[in-house]
């Protein structure tokens, strides 16, 4: 599997239809191969009906392979297929089936079928979510044997540009790149108030560049960091909730962004160029909110910094992992010229290969190469899994209509309110994200959600990212919170408990979607002017939230001056000259009246009153 995109990497990718099916094929033979049927077998072996379905997965695609250009070419539901393609569709749809159970998860394949079964029973429901009679042979054309179902877009982005970020971040962290930025944390953050907080934010952050998963970011950087934050002052609950809040920023983290950043791309019809620079001002509040509130924990809290001699030296470790920029620089320098993403990842890849080679502790050797061919492969099988099951999503979707009926039910519960229907979409996407991995949970809002944000003017960059962003998010949404749960696991804390204060401390990433819907300029969108403005009121809007969730600006803030703090911040969220002068008349409110009370004279205040 490895190879083969290596090589498509190298001398161009193949038609369509025969890259995404390869793709597929390689991610479900190995799927079957290393995930088994239950997670309570302790089988060593592979056992004898999972040499069956690789089989029968190998014999299936390598008749997508022979036939790809008959596929390919064939004009769709009007030339009917075979009683051999309709076995085949059919046979591929129940091993995709059974791979998505095994590799995503329940939940998806559950989805799966109760599209399939309103595919082909959907014309008995009465009322508007009825739909025309489809034969079983046309569901399986459309699913199978067109590029509108199973390999759609969502696979073609896999099989192509994820596929190749995954192996580069992979080559990246085999090289030893992930200590050298968690060091490069410590001696640059960990001396200063709150510095293990701190430190956990910026590791996790440059880590998710790396692991592209907001769990694993979450294990592999809250390893150290969470003892660290501990070990300082800081409760378990919030040094859990602060290391998974930091993983799951990972996502949206320029210049590589999640997996469904390159989907957004395909979709929106930009490069992925644009989606990464869009990027970088939202990630940024993000972040800064993060920041500012464990800063004023630290002050709260009377926390201070690591001592000098628990910290690395920054010089040292600039001089021994410098080369790791490089290429990270690489891939921004190409992506800005013009190039493919999967052209800047295959350069990206050689660059690590030669800069690993510089030093003796970090070359690459065959065997470490293999690991790194291997790894990628891994790592990539849930992604391709959950494109291809999404797939059948969207096919059955397009196919009967129901994504524009979704569309058209949610404005008519909304009464055309963007407001509402915003609202509407952030709760279906964070819950399909509970259960679904961010890609799948994106591809599905795409169908059902996203015509009907654009419908009420929303810029289609936007209602991508909105729904993109809240997708993310269920990691540290409660009650079904992967990253916070995992971070509990390190710290040793209540998992709900850590849950719940990441759902705090996360509060940004519930406000910066509706920033840049109702200022798109957040998204490098319109002129310069503007963008400034928005940049500024958004940050001055995001640090009175931070200041209202952890309730301290210069001492602690008392019920009303916390309610002005998020009244001030949500009217600088919101776009508008008024509303920007609302905003900052509350955080000059409350800023006399920190100062005023700052010595001692809160009590006469108080009876003033």
């Amino acid at each position: 599997m490895s190879i083969f995109h290596l090589y498509t990497a190298v001398f161009g990718v193949f038609e369509s239809f025969l890259q995404r099916s390869a793709h597929l094929g390689f991610a479900m033979i190995l799927s079957f191969a290393i995930y088994k049927p239950s997670k309570r077998l302790n089988q060593t072996k592979i056992p004898w009906y999972d040499v069956l379905a690789i089989l029968m997965t190998v014999g299936i695609f390598i008749y997508f392979a022979i036939n790809a250009e008959n596929i390919a070419s064939r004009m769709s539901y009007v030339e009917e297929l075979s009683q051999l393609q309709i076995v085949i569709g059919m046979i591929a749809g129940l091993l995709l089936l059974e791979v998505t159970r095994r590799v995503v998860g329940t939940a998806l394949m559950l989805i799966v079928v109760t599209c399939l079964a309103y595919a082909l029973w959907g014309q008995y429901i009465p009322g508007f979510l009825s739909h025309k009679d489809f034969t079983f042979m046309w569901i399986i054309d459309h699913l199978f044997y067109t590029t509108g179902g199973v390999f759609s877009i969502p696979l073609g982005v896999s099989a192509t540009f994820i596929f190749i970020f995954v192996f580069f971040g992979k080559f990246l962290e085999i090289t030893g790149a992930g200590k050298f930025f968690i060091d490069l944390s410590v001696a640059a953050m960990g001396k200063y108030r709150g510095g293990p907080a701190k430190t956990a934010i910026f590791a996790s952050s440059t880590m998710g560049t790396i692991s592209g998963s907001a769990v694993a970011n979450t294990v592999t950087t809250g390893a150290f960091t969470i003892p660290m934050m501990k070990k300082t002052g800081y409760n378990k609950e919030f040094a859990g909730a602060v290391e998974s809040v930091s993983s799951s920023g990972g996502q949206i983290m320029p210049p590589i962004m999640g997996a469904s950043a390159f989907i957004i791309a395909s979709y929106v019809g930009v490069p992925y160029t644009a989606v990464a620079l869009a990027g970088i001002i939202p990630a940024l509040l993000y972040y800064l909110c993060l920041f500012f509130q464990v800063d004023l924990r630290a002050k709260r809290k009377g926390l201070r910094g690591l001592r000098k001699d628990e910290l690395p030296n920054l010089k040292r470790v600039l001089i021994e992992g410098y080369l790791f920029f490089i290429p990270l620089l690489v891939i921004v320098f190409f992506l800005m010229n013009g190039n493919s993403p999967m052209r800047a990842g295959l350069y990206a890849i050689v660059s690590v290969i030669l800069v690993a080679s510089l030093k003796s502790s970090t070359r690459l050797s065959l065997k470490k190469i293999i690991d790194g061919l291997d790894l990628g492969a891994r790592a990539v099988l849930e992604t391709a899994i959950a494109c291809g099951a999404a797939g059948m999503v969207i096919g059955v979707l397009s196919l009967t209509g129901l994504g524009l009926k979704f569309s058209g039910l949610i404005l008519t519960l909304a009464g055309g309110s963007l407001f509402l229907t915003l609202i509407f979409t952030m709760i279906s996407s964070i819950i399909l994200g509970m259960g679904l991995p961010t890609v799948a949970a994106y591809i599905v809002q795409v169908a059902l959600t996203v015509p009907a944000l654009i419908e009420l003017g929303v810029a289609p960059l936007a209602a991508h990212m909105f729904v993109f962003y809240f997708a993310i998010i269920s990691a540290i949404t409660p009650p079904v919170s992967l990253a916070a749960f995992a971070a509990a696991g390190i710290a040793g804390s209540d998992p709900m408990r850590t849950g719940i204060t990441a759902l705090r401390l996360g509060i940004a990433a519930f406000i910066v979607p509706f920033i840049f819907v109702y200022g798109p300029s957040i998204l490098l969108i319109g002129d310069a002017l503007t963008i400034i403005i928005t940049l500024v009121t958004a940050i001055l809007g995001i640090i009175a939230m931070a200041a209202a969730a952890e309730g301290w600006v210069f001492r602690h803030a008392v019920w009303y001056e916390r309610l002005m703090l998020f009244l001030g911040a949500v009217s600088l969220v919101y776009t508008g000259v008024i509303s920007d002068l609302l905003g900052l008349g509350f955080l000059l409110i409350v800023f006399v009246l920190q100062k005023y009370t700052l010595n001692g004279n809160f009590k006469e205040i108080k009876k003033a009153q």
